[in-house]
């Protein structure tokens, strides 16, 4: 009996083992995370431009990478200025580039391995301003997960800082500041790029 006793503890301990091991595989790189936090220095930066194209009805749908998803408010245009879209909201899946240069087909998610979707929405009347809250998705080799990014674009500031509130994959629960500032603008407002300087100060590696 005691044999019988001591090969039944070994069996149990090894299938105890065995079910510690799957699930750490099963939960890859996560079981082997560290924390890393610093307010002085960021644990991990990067600079990536976006390039948003709007449709307007005019230009192609095969290149836009926006859209209207509702008109402005009628108090937009029930004050002495122009109002400033106030009340629209626009949904949008843009491509992120490390440079400054637009996508050959910027609408085609296999084109780029990192995009911005989400939504942005216009909320003054006395001047531009919008309020965004999208998601930075890395698709590649590199980089796999996403980065999520919210808070209020003052477009009358120079640069204008969103919260980084969370991420998933490799930025797993990442939290940190992005700077944005408007880097082009075209004439008939379909176009416009903006420098987003995202540094992490919550990481996990």
């Amino acid at each position: 009996m005691a044999t019988w006793s001591n090969a039944s503890s070994l069996i149990v301990a090894a299938v105890i083992l065995l079910g510690l091991s799957s699930a750490s595989v099963a939960h890859g790189r996560r079981g082997r995370r560290s924390f890393v936090s610093s307010y002085d220095e960021p644990c991990m930066e990067m600079r990536l431009y976006l390039h948003d194209i709007i449709y307007d009805y005019s230009n192609s749908t095969s290149n836009s990478t926006s859209a209207a998803a509702t008109k402005p408010t009628p108090l937009s245009t029930a004050v002495s200025n122009p109002g400033y879209f106030f009340g629209e909201m626009v949904v949008f899946n843009d491509p992120m580039t490390e440079g400054r240069a637009l996508p050959p087909s910027p609408a085609m998610e296999e084109e780029t391995a990192v995009r911005a979707q989400g939504v942005y929405l216009y909320d003054k009347k006395e001047a531009p301003n919008a309020w965004f809250a999208f998601s930075v998705v890395f698709n590649s080799t590199g980089r796999r997960g996403t980065l999520n990014l919210m808070g209020a674009d003052l477009m009358s500031e120079k640069t204008r800082d969103l919260s980084v509130v969370g991420g998933t994959g490799d930025f797993f629960m990442s939290r940190g500041v992005a700077t944005l500032s408007t880097d082009e603008v075209s004439a008939d407002l379909s176009y416009f790029r903006v420098k987003v300087d995202i540094k992490l100060y919550e990481c996990y590696v």
